[in-house]
């Protein structure tokens, strides 16, 4: 994973279901809270997004639960970048007790590069491209 971490927060009480652990659609919000830090450090900042009238947009994600948090846990996500195409990004984030370092979930999301305006998938810049070129990571390496 980077070495800089793309999140980090806390499980606050409101945040867990009736069993007392997170609640799923927290997990969600904190890795999209990560997708964004990820997506700065490509190049994809919130100014180039407003002023080019781009955007991102997930195509699909999928989420494994390794360990549950739970009020006053300290989260802390790290990012990788696996692969960028044309108009395509792959990325994973790993969630982990930020306490005791084990892994609560993980969660691999594609997603598209896109003109707000037309509604439709557009080419990454070139500068995007190679800003993202120099992040990559293999899928081994993240799971070793």
């Amino acid at each position: 994973m980077e070495s800089a971490a793309t999140y980090c927060g806390t499980v606050y009480p409101w945040q867990c279901d009736h069993v007392g652990h997170m609640n799923i659609m927290w997990y969600v919000g904190k890795f999209d809270e990560a997708n964004w830090n990820l997506f700065a450090r490509l190049g994809l900042t919130p100014s180039y997004l407003r002023s080019s009238g781009r955007g991102m947009a997930a195509v699909q994600q999928n989420i494994t639960y390794r360990r549950e948090l739970v009020a006053g846990d300290i989260v802390e996500i790290r990012s990788a970048l696996l692969e960028i195409g044309e108009k395509s990004i792959r990325f994973m984030h790993e969630m982990r007790n930020g306490e005791t370092g084990e892994l609560a979930a993980s969660c691999e999301i594609s997603g598209v590069h896109m003109d707000r305006q037309a509604r439709k998938s557009v080419m990454f810049t070139d500068a995007v491209r190679r800003s993202a070129a120099k992040h990559i990571v293999s899928a081994k390496a993240v799971m070793a």
